[in-house]
């Protein structure tokens, strides 16, 4: 919950009502565990920060988020070291999910309601009638008519958008997660610790602690081989904030690194696209796309069906960074 901006805080809200009946919904399980995000400020400025993005949470209806003293800090999270901090918020709803056991159970929920999955078949084009509509999508194994496409391509959206004679600024961005070997040092629902002035953060997941830094950036934009210098890194800066893991290696082979979907403004990209009345975006969301996700397609379905959405979207409309080219060179 713990976002800056009124629509990212409204979407965590959302996506979380609906986690909280996943199982009703779906007859899966999402993993959700409430273990909370603590967010950990150095410096005033950086504690001011936190404190207006506080501000914008409880104006969009979270009653919990707090700010959080050194005593309350030391409580929360053992393994911080408070030395250097001045204090933070917390969230006690925040926490963490399993992604695949969420794709998991929607996918068994709509083939029991009738959806049909297809797997290895790469999108190649699409077809249009007279007005610019898209009447057909054509794979590498078949071609399927449709009324409606939903352009979910995460980091290839831009790509699948072009099939379509459309520019959409998303652009993949290259994140590494680096992984201790297993220790049951810190306990396993400590909240996601992180920290404001560069975003380092970490959380125990199976038994090993998981840890996150901004990553650099590769010559191929899809590249999502590991860096072992930035796993030296955060391995060091982890040490520093997490003494009690230092006799902890990482685990090189563990390791792994995945794909952001990355808008211009860092904000998802939701809605009808421009000049193609039957085409629908749910891209962009830099970051926050699992999370938000239970939410991103409850509402392309309401436009989709209704032509509206109970929650208002006009701050994630495609249309929003005036000439797609301009949004791509800002990304690159």
């Amino acid at each position: 919950m713990q976002f800056a901006s009124a629509i990212d805080v409204r979407l965590s809200l959302l996506a979380l009502e609906q986690l909280r009946r996943f199982t009703d919904d779906t007859g899966g399980d999402c993993g959700y565990v409430a273990a909370g995000y603590l967010w950990l400020a150095a410096s005033d400025d950086e504690l001011n920060a936190l404190r207006e993005a506080l501000n914008v949470q409880r104006a969009n209806g979270v009653d919990n988020a707090r700010e959080v003293d050194l005593d309350e800090i030391a409580a929360i999270n053992p393994a911080v070291v408070i030395d250097n901090i001045v204090g933070g918020t917390y969230c006690p709803t925040d926490g963490f999910i399993r992604p695949l056991q969420m794709l998991d159970g929607y996918r068994r929920a709509a083939e029991r309601l009738g959806a049909r999955f297809l797997y290895d078949a790469e999108v190649m084009g699409f077809e249009k009638d007279r007005s610019g509509s898209i009447t057909s999508v054509r794979t590498m194994r078949d071609t399927f008519s449709t009324a409606v496409v939903v352009n979910a391509a995460g980091a290839w959206a831009a790509s699948v958008a072009r099939l379509a004679g459309a520019e959409l600024p998303v652009v993949p961005l290259r994140r590494q997660v680096a992984v201790t070997q297993p220790t049951n040092i810190l306990n396993a629902l400590i909240p996601m610790t992180i920290y404001a002035s560069d975003g380092f953060h970490y959380r125990v997941r199976d038994g090993r602690v998981l840890l996150l830094l901004a990553t650099p950036g590769a010559p191929d934009p899809f590249d999502v081989s590991i860096d072992d210098d930035w796993i030296d890194l955060v391995a060091d800066v982890a040490y520093r904030r997490i003494p009690s893991i230092t006799g902890t290696a990482i685990d090189r082979a563990a390791c792994w690194a995945g794909l952001y979907e990355q808008s211009p403004d860092g904000h998802a990209i939701v809605g009808a696209a421009p000049k193609i009345k039957n085409l629908y975006y749910a891209n962009g969301s830099s970051g926050h796309g699992v999370m938000h996700s239970p939410a991103l397609g409850s509402l392309i379905s309401e436009l989709v069906i209704d032509g509206t959405t109970s929650l208002d979207i006009s701050a994630l409309h495609p249309d929003r960074f005036g000439k797609p080219s301009e949004g791509v060179d800002e990304l690159l």
